[in-house]
């Protein structure tokens, strides 16, 4: 087993035998490293799941070695003493021979490539929510109220462009700038939406995740992109705790206490998730809920984020029963009363 601690410019390696006997450790360049172990024999290769690591792992996996990469956290517990490039990379062979411990899927150039042109995309998002808040804070403290939502720009510039206005021709002048800043950042958002929705169009997965009522094109291609192979879960629960779609446990004693959610899991699929379950839940969605079923009865019983949580989680767990199956989506049929 090789343990190695990933950096920029220089790589440590430590040598272990699967009992734990150091065999060796080194300091290696970038340019030296892949040369390194193609010297070596087949090992069990261990990385953190750091920035590169899918690279390396590609790599290694080439060279006829066997990956596993492991989650930065679980490696901190069995580091000893000093934080060192030689003690790292030391714990990451510790960990990785514990027999429970839990790994990471190494992606394809294929996912990372997706997941780039997605959180590309939700960057955009980001950048544009700030300079609309931006420009409400500026009229606030002229004493203009306007609502949340990007469906309130056009009430903004009107504000701005009426004659009548008591605004400073600076404060508006910037405040314009700022319009224009944001229509060419939505101009941005709805090519990258475009070309995602053509991505989703042409493969089979996505297309049979969009079955889902809830699952667009983007919760396909986050799902596509971030989630591991369905079958590295053992059930759709799981999937689910890997989400963090899963009530945090307090328990001791024997007693039971079940907290919020625990968010211990891919943040991107989990968001898609819970918005586009609150879609089949908002005015319009609650009249296709058939009486009798599971959702209406959750509806009558709690509120309506605390069912969009539940109905996330079911979701997932239908996604994992689908890819799994290679099945679409089947809707259940309501269980007739006795």
């Amino acid at each position: 087993m090789i343990g190695v601690d990933l950096a920029k410019t220089v790589f440590q390696v430590h040598g272990a035998s699967m009992t734990g006997q150091p065999k060796f450790r080194k300091k290696l360049s970038r340019q030296n490293f892949p040369k390194f172990m193609a010297d070596q024999p087949p090992a069990v290769v261990v990385m953190e799941a750091c920035g590169s690591a899918h690279h390396w792992a590609r790599e290694m996996i080439r060279l006829g070695h066997e990956v596993r990469l492991i989650a930065p956290h679980y490696v901190k517990p069995f580091i000893k003493r000093q934080k060192n490039d030689e003690a790292d990379a030391e714990g990451i062979v510790i960990a990785a021979q514990r027999p429970e411990m839990r790994f990471v899927e190494p992606k394809s150039a294929s996912q990372q490539s997706t997941a780039i042109l997605y959180r590309s995309r939700q960057r955009l998002v980001r950048q544009r929510t700030e300079i609309v808040n931006a420009l409400r804070a500026c009229l606030y403290e002229y004493g203009h109220i306007v609502p949340l939502g990007i469906q309130n720009i056009g009430r903004i510039r009107e504000i701005l462009e009426e004659k009548s206005s008591d605004l400073p021709l600076s404060m508006r002048e910037e405040c314009l700038e700022m319009l224009d800043q944001i229509a060419e950042q939505t101009t941005r958002i709805a090519a990258r939406t475009t070309k995602i929705k053509e991505l989703a169009a042409t493969q089979e997965t996505s297309r049979r995740l969009q079955t889902v009522p809830g699952v667009g094109p983007l919760t396909a291609m986050a799902v596509q992109a971030f989630a591991p192979p369905m079958e590295s879960f053992r059930n759709g629960r799981d999937f689910a705790a890997w989400l963090g779609l899963v009530p945090r446990q307090f328990s001791s004693g024997g007693k039971e206490r079940l907290g919020r959610i625990t968010k211990a899991g891919q943040a991107d699929i989990r968001q898609m998730l819970i918005i586009g379950a609150m879609s089949r839940l908002n005015w319009m969605g609650r009249k296709s809920i058939p009486d009798g079923s599971w959702l209406a009865g959750m509806l009558m019983r709690k509120p309506r984020m605390l069912v969009a949580i539940a109905l996330a989680n079911k979701m997932a767990r239908q996604i994992w029963a689908m890819l799994t199956s290679n099945e679409d989506f089947r809707n259940p049929t309501l269980a007739v009363a006795a």
